[in-house]
């Protein structure tokens, strides 16, 4: 999975719009086979299949849909990753949500714990290098919630020894705190894959994104040279930036940067010079990346990045300049 490169999609994303899980888009996922990519990340949330606080008690008509999502994606060849986007008691948006805290709580890490025993025992015997389980979608800032390193760490060293315990060969893949932006020496040692971020500086790739709270008062973007949090981002600071996971990698560790993106109000000529830098970087490093995500405000297609040169590629209408930009950084 390290050198994998792809795509997040939003099949089973959120829950909060009612609307139902979607199945796997055959035509997407073609698109990646035919242009080499390869990796295929599904974030979910876990009120799709439980019922109120009842954890334990899945409804398998919506297993049966990720079912689905992994036979379309080992038919094509393609490489899949299943997270909890939104685990019970903890999601990095709209955490108020949950009635029970991941991190305080026993019933909320017990069904964490549960559920990932579950996929194990679903899909024991599926190759590994078709399938890996990403355990937790950003966790958050060390002290919100509760959480601190230690209570992290142990969850994450709970929920590994009981998915081995039934397929001792599943990649697990911890994604870094505070939003996965920071690194874990703690957990080099876990054998599982760390994946990062790639969203530094927010400032660029979350200019005027009403979800995020500090999008208000920022100054128009620009790149190379924007000064967000005591630092000046160019490909130079970018490299620093993941100095950190260089360490843990160095430990022992494998790393993927399992999310990264820009939203669609950054100026279309910073966007890129920023992404070229950053997926550079990346392939310098010899990690594999996710576009959040495939179709939508922050995707290759459909984004609506004003001055963006739009090409009808397959039957989709691509951002060609950042279709090349993956093509040229390509991780082998």
């Amino acid at each position: 999975m390290p050198n994998y490169y792809g795509f997040n999609f939003q099949w089973m994303f959120s829950k909060w719009d009612a609307q139902p899980p979607q199945a796997a888009d055959p035509r997407a996922l073609d698109f990646l086979a035919k242009h080499g990519f390869n990796f295929v990340r599904i974030p979910t949330d876990y009120r799709f299949w439980t019922e109120g606080t009842d954890y334990f008690h899945p409804n398998e008509s919506v297993l049966n849909l990720i079912d689905s999502y992994l036979e379309a994606t080992r038919r094509r060849g393609l490489y899949l990753s299943l997270n909890l986007h939104r685990a019970p008691g903890y999601c990095i948006n709209g955490n108020d949500l949950e009635t029970h805290n991941l991190w305080t709580d026993a019933v909320a890490q017990d069904a964490f714990v549960f559920l990932w025993r579950a996929f194990a025992e679903r899909y024991r015997g599926v190759p590994p290098e078709e399938l890996s389980f990403d355990l937790l979608n950003e966790p958050p800032a060390i002290g919100q919630y509760g959480c601190t390193r230690e209570i992290h760490e142990r969850l994450m060293r709970s929920t590994a020894a009981a998915i081995r315990a039934i397929d001792a060969d599943r990649p697990i893949v911890v994604d870094g705190l505070g939003g996965g932006n920071l690194a874990m020496p703690e957990l080099a040692d876990l054998g599982a894959i760390h994946s990062g971020r790639g969203y530094q500086p927010m400032a660029v790739s979350h200019y005027e994104a009403q979800w995020w709270s500090d999008h208000r008062g920022l100054p128009f973007p620009q790149y190379p040279g924007t000064i967000w949090e005591g630092r000046v981002w160019d490909r130079e600071g970018l490299v620093e930036f993941y100095e950190p996971w260089r360490k843990v990698e160095r430990l022992g560790a494998r790393v993927h940067i399992g999310e990264f993106g820009c939203y669609n109000h950054t100026p279309n000529d910073v966007a890129l010079r920023w992404l070229s830098d950053l997926m550079s970087v990346f392939r310098e490093l010899r990690w594999g990346y996710a576009l959040w995500n495939f179709e939508g405000p922050f995707g290759i297609i459909g984004h609506g990045r004003p001055g963006a040169r739009i090409e009808n590629v397959d039957g989709f209408e691509v951002d060609r300049d950042l279709l090349e930009v993956f093509l040229a950084n390509r991780v082998t």
